[in-house]
């Protein structure tokens, strides 16, 4: 992995990071989401002007076809997520999804796109899967394990998605080589027209989201298709069994923030344990 490759890909880890902190506090719903994906498209049209006068096609088949998929993978990974966040704790839910959607998307890369299977790569994946089981905090002891599994639940649902659209998104980067910008640009819009029949019969939740929590849609609306479009263009240059789990060092920020910034409970173990995260993701970047 190359050194401009690691530095969007660490980019996109901390910028990951800090949105996922803002809306597990905004725990929002469809109508919070709706919001964000307009933020989105308004703030991000000048640049896609910008691609366009550099002679960017957005109306080919391709890009219609992938945008649509994708937003549909997107819209049902953010309402996921978001009811993950407001199920269960930042510390559990986002390492599980972090964790499990590379596991799940390099195992789709190796069996769709016929990428290598190294031992470093093997061994790299089992050590973030075990990492994330630790960070889970089960124990046997089925009391305390009502609200971990909660989290358990749809962080693994959450990290399925994940895999879904990193796989669909990778395909329209390699092998049809639609800009990282349009594809992301494009399915958002397609975002806003799915979610739109939703948030418009939730107006009053609408006016809420906005009096509320107008600062973090804004900033969830700049950060996250920022990280999201600094992985798809490190995509270009490295294969998706790398990009995929080097992109989830922002799971030891995500989780230092869970116990940091939320004082949520075990944090001291879920940042231990997220070193053999880091440690899967060495050996990933090894490759």
């Amino acid at each position: 992995m190359s050194f401009y490759v690691l530095f969007l890909v660490l980019t996109a880890a901390v910028l990951h990071a800090f949105w996922n902190l803002f809306s597990k506090k905004a725990k929002g719903k469809a109508p919070y989401i709706w919001l964000i994906y307009i933020v989105s498209v308004v703030l991000y049209l000048p640049a896609l002007l910008y691609r366009i006068a550099q002679g960017d096609n957005i109306f080919s088949g391709p890009v219609l076809w992938f945008s649509i998929s994708s937003a549909i993978l997107h819209v049902s990974y953010f309402l996921i997520l978001q009811k993950g966040y407001r199920s269960g704790d930042l510390s559990v839910v986002y390492p599980l999804a972090r964790g499990t959607g590379p596991l799940f998307s390099s195992v789709a890369a190796i069996l769709f796109l016929h990428e290598q299977l190294k031992l470093k790569t093997t061994i790299g994946l089992f050590s973030i899967l075990a990492g994330v089981l630790i960070i889970t905090g089960l124990s046997f002891k089925k009391e305390n394990n009502a609200r971990i599994m909660t989290g358990v639940f749809w962080g693994v649902l959450t990290g399925l998605f994940i895999a879904f659209y990193t796989f669909n998104d990778s395909v329209a980067i390699k092998t049809y080589a639609i800009s990282p910008l349009i594809i992301t640009f494009v399915s958002n819009v397609f975002c806003t027209v799915l979610l739109f029949p939703f948030a418009f019969s939730q107006k009053d939740e609408i006016r809420r989201e906005i009096k509320q929590h107008k600062w973090i849609i804004i900033a969830v609306g700049i950060l996250s298709p920022a990280a999201y479009i600094l992985v798809l263009e490190a995509l270009k240059y490295a294969p998706l069994t790398v990009i995929a789990p080097a992109r989830e060092t922002s799971i030891l920020l995500g989780v230092f923030m869970g116990s940091r910034v939320l004082n949520e409970e075990d944090g001291k173990r879920r940042i231990i344990a997220s070193a053999l995260i880091l440690g899967g993701i060495i050996a990933l970047s090894l490759n």
